[in-house]
């Protein structure tokens, strides 16, 4: 991709063409041209959030609607090859969440699904801003692929549901636990489910391990509950790069 080009989100750029115009939304459209005073006639960069970006002409450039012109799809844009799912308890700091998830995105997160524990802090959760934030961070670190987040969700749906091929749970109770970098593979689909300030409860663990969950280790220092999603996603990108 073309260095010092601003990049924008449009998802209608997957099915646009080149040729065809997209349009930006309003916080986009804003942020275009009232944040960044462009005109028409400037280059943008627009990611469709499921692996494309493209160059794209400004044509019409106002704060409330910005139609761009697609002129060309970057081929040299990076796809990771695995999938990682975070399953982590929102904190009660709402900070410390949205910095979570600000740097999982940027060292590569596909879905984030806020876990609803037994003895969760937070039991109420607005993804609102958080949707936001990801948007931005994808933006801002050059992923291809936009991460999505889930609502709230009680920790046995999330367990049921699970059918990535690699599942760890993260907990601090007594037991043998294999380093997170051993377990985890290149190249796979994971989750990894951490839990809230207070632990899972007994019951959950024995739930996820009774249903295929490999027990790991963050390492020998106890980690905050954000600090460990951070480590998954930077351990999770070393392991595949």
């Amino acid at each position: 991709m073309k260095e010092n080009l601003h990049i924008f989100y449009s998802p209608e750029a997957a099915t646009a063409g080149i040729g065809g115009t997209i349009y930006l939304n309003d916080e986009e459209s804003a942020h275009c041209c009232r944040v960044l005073r462009l005109n028409e006639g400037c280059e943008i960069a627009v990611a469709d959030g499921v692996g494309g970006v493209y160059s794209a002409i400004l044509t019409v450039c106002s704060k409330n609607s910005c139609a761009a012109k697609l002129t060309e799809q970057f081929n040299d844009i990076p796809i990771r090859q695995y999938y990682n799912h975070i399953a982590i308890a929102p904190t009660k700091n709402a900070d410390r969440i949205e910095w979570f998830v600000e740097k999982a995105v940027e060292f590569g997160v596909d879905l984030i699904t806020p876990l609803l524990c037994r003895h969760s802090e937070r039991k109420v959760l607005k993804t609102d801003r958080l949707e936001k934030i990801i948007l931005s961070a994808f933006k801002q670190s050059g992923n291809a692929i936009l991460p999505k987040i889930a609502p709230l969700t009680p920790f046995a749906e999330v367990i049921k549901n699970a059918n990535e091929d690699i599942k760890m749970i993260a907990h601090c109770e007594s037991g043998q636990k294999v380093f997170f970098t051993k377990t985890a593979k290149p190249n796979s689909r994971t989750i990894t489910l951490i839990g809230p300030e207070g632990d899972f409860s007994e019951d959950e663990i024995a739930l996820a391990l009774n249903s295929g969950f490999k027990p790991i280790s963050l390492g020998i220092t106890r980690l905050r509950t954000e600090t460990a999603g951070v480590a998954v996603a930077s351990f999770l990108a070393a392991i595949n790069n």
